[in-house]
């Protein structure tokens, strides 16, 4: 397959500056948003960029934000409106009929609203009103596990634990989160084999790696302030292998808009050295032919092999017993490359493995996320300086929200933690998840629908199955600063309740209040926003949940809810006595211009596992799992022929998007302006006697003698990419309706978005489809 380089000019430079203006014009929000520039990422005073969980640098710059970035603080710092007025120009139906970039810039909710099923509009509703409705519907129901309460990322830590206490002490633990449908295999995975599910390095390692695998990521759209540190690495003589079927363009040169030089006249620095373009879905298989290479030619750390780690021989027996042709076949990666690949590992003294969504959201992401812990198991890569793994989280708090307890499935030591601090039994029986819990709101189970944030249907698989549901529910919540897609599908109730951003004030009756996050290598650092609010009706996250809690709970509650919601620092002492590692939570934080970071056992090689060591895994799958079902879909046994019926489907990310919101068309690295594309390699596209434009309808392969309706997509324009043979991608969220809630890890539950068999069929330009419901 030819390389071709679709984008030629090095990521960032003066296209990121003028996309970001554009950006913050397109918002009218120039001055505003451009204040908030300056202030994003700030150690006195600043707020912590929503855009990525990426570190901040120990160095202090004058503008420390990504294109990404700023577009996320425009959208944020608009001061545009949804407020009553526009809710009634629009019924809700016509608004279903919004694309999500046409709700996206419909402005910044603004006072809470209700549901009017009479007029079909959204209408103004007092705090107070939605609050006695709220504890009314919560006081009907049967049981408190009837209810499902969603974080997104964007929530602080301090409202976050304020939301999991409350939902604790209204008795269930349905806690579901956006990590469900990012890194939860990460999470798995990495507490089973070292003890905790976080990164075990530090920003300053990438300064000292001298090899750094780069496993189903692309920073340049994603987390682009990742991309300074991997050319200030290569510059330091770090090898950088990128490993992913697609060769991202944003990945081979990065002009950097802090350096002068760069930017005047026209330098730019080397990132990546090779590109390992694997099939999707083959990241197990490649890291099995790495294993077995170094395990066979005694290249691994015998000595810290045998201190500190239990599993050995069965992941060494199991590997010997796989065959090269399986690995080959696994990963489409020819055995020389792998082994040339491997040779890099031995030599290395200091390796990072870091990795995204493309290596979590699979069937087997947990076997994925496994092989990546159990190859720097083999090499000692873990505790050392510039080495260890490092899962690059996309939404700023993810990490920071699990922390503070918003689990579905809660460790029994935070629970008797909880109730320790708080003297209120906490529920015991793990609670729904985001799969499980999208399979009880369609089943019926669940009456009650509270979102912190986030678009909860339409990030979920089976996105219209669960709008649908949402209508047959008794009362939803939604606590946002935006509109979306998943608030227009009311049930008999319906609520929106407007929050504070993270660039706004929160002034309360003690003054202003400042709140912290956990960025995705454990440092602890403050956020306070410095805007005057959009509406004088905003009330911040933890006044809502206290607010909520207050009614519901009844005013006799031990708990000062409402007190902590004035006083943050309240909020932090309870933290400090209930969430280990956050002693002095309130001193440490104020003392350092750059947080604390949070005490990580693996790092220093204490492992917190059942065996007391780090664990060897055994994958679950075969590692010709992906060709395997391809073969299964054609219904015949010639593997190398499956290409000409079935490919398989990935879901891709925009350089104009940032989760499920959508800023604008254009896709810079990828040439193209609109988002109903699929991506192929132009070999391809030529084998198959197509071109370029073409129009094609995307079918979800269903099982042999399955009673499922087929689910299509389409008709997409066919557009160019260095993707890997037998492999096609297409735009998330638009593309979610091909996946299911059934397709998941076993064990993490995480779906399949970036892996799914699908059959395609050119059509005339004209063809219009009804995709099923």
């Amino acid at each position: 397959m030819r390389k071709i380089p679709i984008y030629s000019h090095p990521a960032a430079g003066w296209p990121a500056l003028i996309s970001s203006t554009q950006k913050l014009m397109d918002y009218k929000t120039f001055l505003r948003g451009g204040i908030s520039v300056f202030k994003s990422n700030q150690p006195q005073g600043g707020f912590d960029c929503p855009g990525c969980a990426w570190p901040d640098h120990k160095s202090h710059k004058a503008i420390d934000v990504c294109e990404n970035g700023i577009k996320v603080i425009a959208s944020e710092t608009m001061t545009h409106k949804a407020d009553a007025e526009f809710f009634a120009r629009h019924t809700v139906t016509e608004l279903q009929g919004w694309t999500g970039y046409e709700l996206e810039h419909s402005g910044r909710l603004s006072e809470p609203m209700y549901y009017d099923a009479a007029q079909d509009r959204y209408v103004p509703i007092p705090w107070e009103a939605a609050y006695s409705l709220i504890a009314e519907q919560l006081g009907q129901l049967d049981s408190p596990d009837e209810a499902l309460f969603y974080t997104s990322g964007r929530v602080t830590n301090e409202p976050a634990f304020l939301f999991q206490l409350f939902v604790r002490c209204f008795g269930t633990n349905n806690l579901p989160d956006c990590s469900n449908m990012c890194h939860e295999p990460t999470s798995v995975m990495l507490s089973r084999q070292l003890g905790i599910g976080k990164a075990t390095v530090m920003l300053e390692d990438f300064e000292q790696a001298k090899l750094i695998l780069m496993f189903g990521q692309n920073p340049a759209t994603n987390h682009p302030r990742m991309l300074e540190m991997l050319a200030h690495a290569h510059e330091q003589g770090c090898r950088i292998i990128s490993i992913n079927p697609m060769r991202e363009q944003g990945l081979s040169k990065f002009r950097n808009p802090q350096k002068p030089t760069h930017m005047a006249a026209g330098q730019s620095a080397d990132m990546v050295d090779d590109v390992i373009q694997i099939q999707i879905g083959g990241d197990a298989a490649l890291l099995t032919g790495i294993a077995k290479w170094l395990i066979e030619n005694d290249k691994i750390n015998h000595e810290f092999i045998t201190t500190h780690t239990s599993g050995f021989e069965p992941l060494k027996q199991w590997l010997t017993e796989q065959s090269w042709s399986d690995i080959t076949l696994g990963c489409g990666i020819s055995q020389t490359d792998i082994i040339n690949l491997a040779e890099l590992v031995a030599d290395s003294p200091a390796t990072i493995c870091t990795w995204g969504m493309g290596i979590t959201q699979h069937v087997q992401g947990d076997d994925n996320v496994a092989m990546i812990t159990n190859l720097l198991l083999l090499m000692g890569m873990i505790g050392i300086d510039g080495a260890g793994a490092s899962p690059v989280r996309g939404h700023s708090n993810v990490q920071g929200d699990r922390t503070m307890g918003i689990h579905e499935r809660p460790s029994k030591s935070l629970l008797d933690s909880l109730e320790r601090v708080f003297k209120h039994p906490m529920p015991q029986e793990h609670g729904y998840d985001v799969v499980t819990g999208a399979k009880a709101l369609i089943a019926g189970k669940l009456k009650v629908f509270m979102g912190m944030g986030g678009n909860y249907a339409v990030a979920a698989p089976d996105t219209s199955a669960i709008e649908q549901a949402l209508t047959t529910t008794q009362l939803n919540i939604f606590v946002g600063t935006k509109l979306n897609e998943t608030m227009l599908y009311p049930g008999a109730n319906n609520l929106i309740l407007p929050c504070l951003g993270r660039t706004e004030r929160i002034v309360t009756t003690k003054g202003e209040q400042f709140a912290t996050i956990e960025d995705s290598m454990c440092q602890i650092v403050p956020t306070q926003g410095k805007l005057k609010p959009v509406s004088d009706t905003l009330k911040s996250e933890a006044q809502i949940v206290a607010d909520i809690a207050t009614h519901v709970l009844g005013a006799d509650s031990s708990i000062p809810w409402l007190a902590m919601s004035e006083d943050f620092d309240i909020i932090r002492d309870y933290i400090a006595q209930a969430i280990n590692g956050f002693e002095d939570f309130n001193q440490r934080i104020r003392t350092s211009e750059r947080g604390f970071h949070l005490y990580h056992a693996a790092r220093h090689r204490v492992w917190n596992t059942e065996s007391g060591k780090a664990q060897f895994e055994v994958p679950q799958y075969p590692i010709t799992f992906v060709a395997a079902q391809m073969a299964a879909a054609n219904d015949i046994d010639d593997v190398e022929n499956t290409a000409q019926k079935i490919w398989q489907l990935t879901s891709v990310r925009s350089h104009d998007q940032f989760n499920t919101m959508i800023f604008g068309f254009k896709d810079r690295y990828r040439q193209t302006d609109r988002r109903d594309v699929l991506f192929m390699h132009p070999d391809e596209i030529s084998r198959l006697g197509w071109q370029k434009g073409d129009r094609v309808i995307v079918t979800r392969q269903r099982a042999k003698d399955s009673l499922e309706q087929p689910r299509i997509l389409g008709p997409l324009v066919l557009s160019e990419m260095d993707i890997a043979s037998n492999a096609v991608a297409a735009y998330y969220p638009e593309c979610n309706d091909l996946f299911d809630l059934e397709t998941h890890a076993p064990e993490s539950h995480i779906p399949a978005y970036k892996s799914t068999t699908v059959v395609l069929e050119r059509v005339e330009a004209n063809t219009s489809i009804a995709t099923p419901a």
